[in-house]
């Protein structure tokens, strides 16, 4: 029996919970099928010149298996992942994991098969994000005015961070990174692990938790490699899959708290916790912008995160 060759693709560091639990899912497979597999984890793909972007289209082509990515870069051929990159919508991880467990979570897997190239095999948790920026504090929406904010490649977020006073620049996290050193950002957004990750603190002063939006990233394979495989091989993928889930959670919800203590030992940097009354006028600011999706999409897909 010939090897089947199984590449996982993220865009991250080793250390990161993302890669933490692709490796899980490699171990699992691994365990149960020795040699009958080759599993590769190419954990971050900006190191070869790629975009973080770039992964859904490696797996849709064959070149990956598998990869994890923002859920934000499905939500033209799956409309409903637009609910989950609304502005302070989500309120708690408890809400939106008993969404993916139920319901939601399978519309958004019948959806991935009957949409895309893709099988979504699981959810997982990339926390809630928040602000950075070099030049000053922010604790209200004038604070925002004028800072050009580097965003993920979505117009939904756009508005949104438009909407707070930002001018926001959407590009690929790759884009980012390179130019973190230049003039042409003044801050940036992404849930904790990511920005200590990716090193922003060494060039952003000011952190404000500000819990806009919740990270969402998906889990996806090729669907005509697993159609390909073995049914053995596709029962443990599945599974495998979950157990990967499953253990990705646990990682993000202790997360926050070892991030937020590795930011305090960051000479200089200064993190700025907003009060209840303090945020109120960013989700205030943000109203349009729910009004406006809330007209969009189907009103089941709020009541799914309740």
């Amino acid at each position: 029996m010939s090897t089947i060759t199984i590449k996982f693709g993220g865009y991250q560091n080793p250390a990161s919970i993302h890669n933490r639990a692709a490796e899980r899912f490699g171990e699992l497979l691994k365990k149960q099928f020795g040699d009958r597999i080759d599993f590769q984890l190419i954990g971050n793909v900006l190191n070869i010149g790629r975009q973080s972007g770039d992964l859904p289209k490696m797996v849709a082509s064959g070149e990956l298996s598998l990869c994890y990515i923002s859920s934000v870069r499905f939500t033209d051929p799956v409309p409903e992942f637009k609910v989950l990159e609304l502005p302070f919508l989500i309120k708690d991880r408890a809400s939106v994991q008993r969404a993916f467990a139920g319901e939601f979570g399978k519309l958004l897997r019948q959806r991935m098969t009957k949409n895309t190239p893709h099988r979504l095999l699981g959810v997982w948790d990339n926390g809630f994000r928040h602000v950075t920026n070099r030049v000053r504090p922010i604790r209200t929406p004038a604070d925002c005015k004028g800072l050009k904010i580097r965003c993920q490649v979505s117009e939904m977020h756009v508005e949104a961070l438009q909407a707070m006073g930002f001018d926001p620049v959407s590009v690929d996290v790759k884009e980012f990174v390179d130019g973190i050193a230049g003039p042409r950002f003044d801050g940036q957004e992404n849930p904790l692990t990511n920005t200590y990750n990716f090193g922003v603190q060494n060039y952003h002063r000011y952190q404000t938790l500000t819990s806009h939006l919740f990270g969402a990233t998906v889990m996806i394979c090729n669907n005509e490699h697993y159609k390909s495989w073995p049914a053995d091989l596709q029962a443990a993928v599945d599974a495998a899959g979950r157990e990967a889930t499953r253990y990705q959670l646990e990682l993000a919800a202790a997360e926050d708290t070892e991030m937020l203590a590795k930011f305090k030992l960051v000479k200089d940097h200064e993190i700025i916790t907003l009060s209840d009354a303090e945020r109120a006028p960013f989700v205030a600011a943000v109203q349009p912008v729910l009004e406006k999706y809330r007209r969009e999409l189907d009103p089941r897909l709020f009541a799914y995160l309740v």
